[in-house]
Parts: structure tokens; C-alpha cells; sequence
């Protein structure tokens, strides 16, 4: 029979795997900071469960990658749509008003409004729509390729904690 620890002990690690499972399925969604939230979780579980050596170096690659996830999305989708000739400008104001557009009008605010606003600003650089179209098209390209980087991050970031939390 578990004593309380031990019971403790399987609660929190079966809790934190559980959230870190559903946050890296929410990365589906493209505005859920789901690697933020696998972080935010293995951050708790170090807290609850103490880091130690093994846990202090493994959270702080998880802490590199969760950084490196959240850094994905704008650079693959600013560079896809920057390879197919969009404007320093149009980027940045499609990246605000992705983020405005989320803040706003939650969950699809951002994923209306980025390549809404980037459409706009290349047609009035550009004066041709399907030029603009194409760099939305490249921005949409860039979000799947986003997609995919963040997934990938996710699960190793899940499978670090892993290592982590039955070994140690």
C-alpha cells in the first residue's frame, strides 16, 4: 500500500503529465502558448518536487526551448512571407494585429486579422492584389511550418520532463 508521499508523488506527476498532454495537443489551436504552458508546468513540478541537479539542468532546457518555440512562429511566418516579398512593415503590422486580434476577439481575433491586416498593407504597397494574396499565401505557409516546430519542441519538452520526473 502507497503511503501519503507516495500517493502525492504519483498525483503530481500523473497531474503534470496529463496538462502537458492536453497543452501540446492545444498547440492545434494557433493561438494557445501551449509550450509556454508545458513550461509553466515542469516550472511547478521543480517547485513541488524539488530540482535537484538533474532537474535544474533539465529545466533549463526546457526553458531554452520553450523560448525557442515562442520565437518560431514569428520568424517562419514573418521569413515565409518575407520570402515571397512582403514588407518589413506589413510584417510587423499583421504580427500586431495578430496579437491585438487575439486579445480582442479570442481564439480567432489574430487569425483573422494578421493575414487581414498584411492583405491590406501589401495591396496598398503593391497596388496588385495577387501579389498581396501570395504573401498571405506564404504567411499561411509559414504558419504551418510554425506549427510543426512548436509540435516537435512541445513533445521533446514533454519528454525532457519526463526523464526528469520518473528517474530522479
Amino acid at each position: 500500500m502507497m503511503n501519503f508521499d507516495q500517493w502525492l508523488e504519483f498525483f503530481v506527476n500523473t497531474f503534470s503529465l496529463i496538462v502537458m498532454i492536453v497543452s501540446l495537443f492545444g498547440l492545434i489551436i494557433p493561438i494557445f502558448p501551449g509550450t509556454v504552458i508545458i513550461w509553466l508546468v515542469a516550472l511547478l513540478f521543480g517547485i513541488a518536487s524539488g530540482f535537484g541537479v538533474l532537474g535544474g539542468i533539465i529545466f533549463g532546457v526546457i526553458t531554452v526551448l520553450m523560448i525557442g518555440s515562442t520565437l518560431a512562429d514569428n520568424i517562419l511566418m514573418g521569413a515565409k512571407a518575407r520570402e515571397h516579398g512582403a514588407s518589413w512593415l506589413s510584417i510587423g503590422l499583421a504580427l500586431l494585429a495578430g496579437i491585438l486580434g487575439t486579445i480582442i476577439f479570442p481564439p480567432v481575433g489574430g487569425l483573422i486579422g494578421a493575414p487581414l491586416v498584411l492583405y491590406v498593407s501589401e495591396y496598398y504597397r503593391m497596388r496588385d492584389g495577387n501579389k498581396a494574396l501570395a504573401t498571405v499565401k506564404a504567411l499561411a505557409i509559414g504558419w504551418g511550418w510554425a506549427f510543426v516546430a512548436r509540435f516537435g519542441i512541445g513533445v521533446l519538452m514533454v519528454g525532457l520532463w519526463a526523464v526528469w520526473a520518473f528517474t530522479s
